[in-house]
């Protein structure tokens, strides 16, 4: 018998201390409710969980990424949605204005709501923004990251949804100063608005009252009106008012269609529309600010012409003629198929964007259903482990009581 080492006591000793680890470990798992509290736990699991976890959490942001997406669609599919809107009462009053039972105050009253309309769709255009990002001016251009990794993403552009781009521009109107006429202009020209027609200048009836080459009328021998800013062309119209002092001339510019429906000023070496800079006046040609050049020929002028206080009229559809009412039906047409073109476009991008929501959410769950097998605490199976561990502990500290009664046998023996 010894009494320096209870070597029973010992034992026991260091068994209770290990079932009270065990214990501790276990009560700290099912109050967590994670198998893996520490990389000591596992290690090798903790990096896979981790890993895991952030491509979980990736998957859920890229969901919430391509809602995000729809919902920048739907704002400019809705805008597109009345921009079509207009483009059906465009088309009716072209529709209107091609029968000729209208007059010509008729189909004046007709441009006018015309006019206004294309200016609605530019506005529309230029104006239509999600998160401060214009849609409709042509300039959007979107990546989409609807997935947890690099790479993993959709690109979607948006065109140009303006008059301009929709074909809708037809003619440009120069407003003529320092136009000079001879005195004989306020007897044989009353004012009105007149059309060029091969070399011939008819009026608002169709009857010939003159002849024009380049830049003049002439009536009966007579050079009637001289143009100083444009030429005039075949087809072009020419409004007299002011008893023969004022004239506008409407020329088909192919120039036209590179700007927005509506009226531009020139101010200094400024472009104005709305008074809004659009571009700065160069050596015979326009810069607009996207850096688009449009020479001074491509609007209607003669070179050498565009100057300060300079003013023009971009038009919309013209319906002012039962044929120009006609051949705009036909371009309305063309500027309809485009929105839907572009509508279509972006219904299956949407259509698209919903099934890759359904698709990273299956991801996610099952990714999460993975991590929770290697991360989370079977409850049950752990209170089974602690159970043991707790009545481990307390047989251990039952057995530290007899252990360290055995060294009383000793003192049977000093007795």
């Amino acid at each position: 018998m010894r009494i320096q080492h209870n070597i029973a006591a010992l034992n026991t000793h260091r068994n209770l201390g290990a079932n009270q680890a065990s214990a501790a470990k276990n009560l700290e798992k099912l109050s967590s409710g994670f198998k893996i509290n520490r990389a000591g736990d596992d290690a090798a699991g903790l990096a896979i969980s981790e890993k895991m976890r952030g491509q979980i959490s990736g998957l859920d942001m890229a969901s919430k990424n391509a809602s995000d997406s729809i919902s920048l669609i739907q704002t400019a599919e809705g805008a597109l949605n009345e921009t079509h809107s207009i483009l059906q009462r465009m088309r009716e009053l072209a529709v209107q204005s091609s029968n000729d039972t209208n007059v010509t105050d008729d189909r004046e009253a007709l441009q006018k709501e015309i006019s206004q309309l294309t200016q609605e769709i530019d506005r529309v255009a230029n104006t239509t923004e999600f998160n401060t990002q214009k849609l409709l001016d042509g300039g959007f251009s979107g990546t989409f990251q609807i997935g947890a990794n690099e790479g993993q993403t959709m690109k979607m552009d948006i065109g140009k949804m303006d008059s301009a781009s929709l074909g809708l521009n037809s003619s440009v109107t120069i407003k003529e100063t320092g136009t000079t006429a001879n005195n004989a202009n306020n007897a044989v020209l009353a004012d009105g608005t007149y059309t060029l027609d091969g070399t011939n200048l008819k009026d608002n009836k169709g009857n010939v009252v003159g002849t024009f080459a380049s830049d003049k009328i002439t009536v009966a021998t007579k050079d009637v009106v001289t143009l100083t800013n444009t030429d005039l062309k075949d087809k072009s119209t020419i409004t007299i008012s002011n008893n023969g002092a004022n004239f506008e001339v409407k020329n088909e510019a192919t120039g036209s269609n590179k700007l927005s429906a509506g009226t531009y000023k020139v101010s200094g070496t400024n472009v104005l529309k709305d008074d809004k800079l659009v571009g700065t006046l160069g050596t015979n040609k326009i810069t607009l600010t996207d850096g688009t050049d449009i020479s001074e020929a491509e609007l209607g002028f003669k070179t050498g012409t565009l100057k300060n206080t300079s003013e023009f009229t971009v038009n919309g559809a013209d319906i002012s003629s039962r044929d120009q009412a006609s051949g705009s039906i036909t371009s309305i047409d063309n500027a309809i198929k485009k929105v839907s073109e572009q509508r279509s476009s972006l219904g299956a991008v949407q259509n698209r964007l919903e099934h890759t929501i359904n698709n990273l959410g299956t991801s996610s769950e099952n990714l999460t259903a993975a991590e929770s097998r290697i991360r989370d605490t079977d409850m049950a199976a752990e209170m089974m482990a602690f159970t043991k561990n707790n009545i481990l502990s307390q047989a251990a500290q039952s057995m530290l009581a007899q252990a360290n009664q055995q060294p009383q046998g000793v003192l049977q023996l000093l007795q």
